[in-house]
Formats: C-alpha cells, structure tokens, sequence
C-alpha cells in the first residue's frame, strides 16, 4: 500500500470500518484515529457550530472532543457506536461552553458555507432555507432547542438526550413534539 499522505488521500484506513479504527487506535494506531478524525470531525464541526453560533468556538469544543475521546478510547464498550460516542462527548463539551458563557450575551447569527460548486441561485435559496431554519430555531426555548439539535444533528436517541441534558425521556418526547411543531409550522413555506 501507498504511505498516507499529509491529506489522508491514500490512507489505507479510508474504506475500513468505524469498529475496526476504534479498535487499532485503541491499541495506539495513530493512523487509524486520525482516520476516525477525518470521517466524524466535519459532522461534529457543524453539530458544535450550530449549537454554539461560533465557528472558532466549534473547532475548539471538536478539538477538545477528540482529545477526550483519544484518551477514553479505551473505555468505549461498543466500537460500532464511535459516531453517537462521539457526538455525545462534543454535545458536552459545547453545552459546557454554553454553561460557561454570560447569560445577558446574545448567541450570534453565523451565515453556513456553502461549497463554491454550487450554481448562485442555489446559494440563495440554500441560505435563504438556512436562514428560515435558524429563525425557527431561534423561536423555540433554550431548551427545546438544544433537544431538537442533539436529536436530529447529533442524531442521539431520546434516552440519550435525557442523560445529557438531565431530564426524563418523556420530557424529551415532549420538548420535541413541540420543537418540531413550532419548526415545522414557521417552515410552511419552504415546503
């Protein structure tokens, strides 16, 4: 095999399983984990970026994350399941930094990057989308917000919310049910 590049193009890790590259960083393959990085940071980076409203305040919980999860490695019980271990250490570590920020300061509004492929006109409607959705979001509680991201970004089930965010499922379900409604009726017309 070709020796990887500074790029991870000729990786020979590329086309192994999440399972597999847990397991041989685990044993300290380095390789294997920058892999992992390649293949889960760009979803962490936007999970974090949206939660927080900051891109550099993203890239320092994501970098914090993997740090963390380099060092916990070891103690993940089912290396098929990296992706959710994951994004539940990044959703800690970004509400850790939400928990840390002043009450009385305003989350700001950050325009997503779009590939430079894309044709104009699909640009401005893709933001214009973007900009209905973070106004939807923006409309519903703290609360029902970060519920709403952990499940549907991070893709965490209900039990795992309510371990995170120390609540009841059944009060996950709920915040949901009504994150949902309120997104879904102020989207109306993107459908």
């Amino acid at each position: 095999m070709a020796p990887t590049g500074e790029d991870g193009a000729d990786s020979p890790w590329e086309d192994v399983s999440d399972g597999t590259l847990v397991g041989r960083a685990a044993d300290g393959d380095v390789a294997a984990f920058e892999t992992l990085v390649r293949r889960h940071a760009p979803m962490m980076r936007a999970f974090a970026a949206r939660m927080l409203g900051s891109v550099s305040a993203a890239d320092d919980v994501v970098q914090d994350s993997f740090l963390i999860a380099w060092r916990q490695l070891p103690t993940l019980h089912d290396p098929a399941a990296v992706k959710a271990w994951l994004m539940k250490i990044t959703s800690r570590q970004a509400l850790s930094c939400l928990r840390g920020r002043p009450f009385d300061r305003a989350v700001p509004e950050r325009e997503c990057a779009v590939p430079p492929e894309l044709q104009p006109e699909s640009v401005v409607i893709r933001n214009a989308q973007l900009r209905a959705l973070a106004a939807a979001l923006e409309a519903v509680s703290e609360d029902q917000r970060q519920c709403w991201l952990l499940r549907e970004v991070a893709g965490l089930s209900y039990e795992q919310i309510a371990e995170e965010l120390r609540i009841r499922p059944s009060a996950v379900r709920g915040k949901l049910a009504r994150a949902r409604a309120s997104i879904y009726a102020r989207m109306e017309g993107w459908r």
